[in-house]
Parts: C-alpha cells; structure tokens; sequence
C-alpha cells in the first residue's frame, strides 16, 4: 500500500461535476494498493498516517498530528501510484491490485481511520474519472508507504 499525503488548507473531489469529498484543512490522501497488501498494512499505515506530526505547533514547528489539529481527511484511491515506467514510455500497471481487492482495501481504510478518531473523513470515487482540486499547504507532500 503506497500513500501520497499532502498536507491542505483546502482539496475537493469531483465527479461528473459534482462534489463526492471536500475538506477544509487536513490531507489529501492519494491511496494505492497493490497485490500484497492486507488489513495489517492498512492497520500500520492508518495509525502512521494519522500520528503523522507535520502540522505547525505554537513554535512554527512541524510537530502536530492531524487528530492534534482537529484535522480532515479526504482519501482518493489512485492505481497509477503503482505505475511501471521502467520499459518504455507506456507504464505498466501490473503491481496495482485488481479493482475488487483495492476497493475492499479502500474501503477498509477509510473504515479505519474513522474508527481510530479522525474527525471527518471525507472520499472520492473508487475507480471513476476523478478531478481533483487542492490547496497545498506548505507544500508538505510525504509518501508513505509498507
């Protein structure tokens, strides 16, 4: 499981012109699962995502969680963070798992991080054509993966 977390003041996701997820400050989450992935390493990644201290304490220093914040979060599967690029200039995308497991996955996920105290836990569209709009904060991109 790879994550793309970016910290936001803002980030919406639309589909077909409407709104599926909106946050206001938190992280965008782009979310990939690959073939291996279980439970347990949604488990660890939830845990890691949500003790993530990289929002600014009284100090200007980057050691607040985002449950610390009262923060959001807005996770949107992504199978193209496990793209393939290294033959050629088409990537393959044979590391992504198949779309029923990443749902299930996905789903799990999202369950888990509402279930382990994240206070508004927002989404896109599991395999729709998504886009995607966000405030970067900082910008603090980290990737987090297991």
């Amino acid at each position: 499981m790879k994550l793309v977390v970016q910290r936001v003041g803002n980030a919406k996701v639309e589909v077909d012109g409407r709104v599926t997820g909106e946050i206001k400050q938190g992280f965008l989450v782009l979310l990939g699962v690959t073939h291996t992935d279980t439970k347990e390493t949604a488990d660890f990644l939830v845990k890691k995502l949500l003790n993530l201290r990289v929002f600014k304490d009284d100090e200007d220093k980057m050691n607040l969680s985002i449950q610390d914040i009262d923060g959001e979060l807005l996770i949107v599967s992504q199978f193209t963070l496990y793209a393939d690029c290294k033959k050629g200039n088409r990537p393959s995308f044979i590391d992504a798992a198949k779309p029923e497991y990443a749902e299930e996955l996905y789903e799990y996920f999202m369950e888990q991080c509402k279930a382990n105290g994240a206070k508004k836990v927002e989404r896109g569209e599991f395999g729709e054509d998504m886009k995607v709009s966000l405030l970067n904060d900082g910008p603090v991109t980290i990737i987090l993966e297991k």
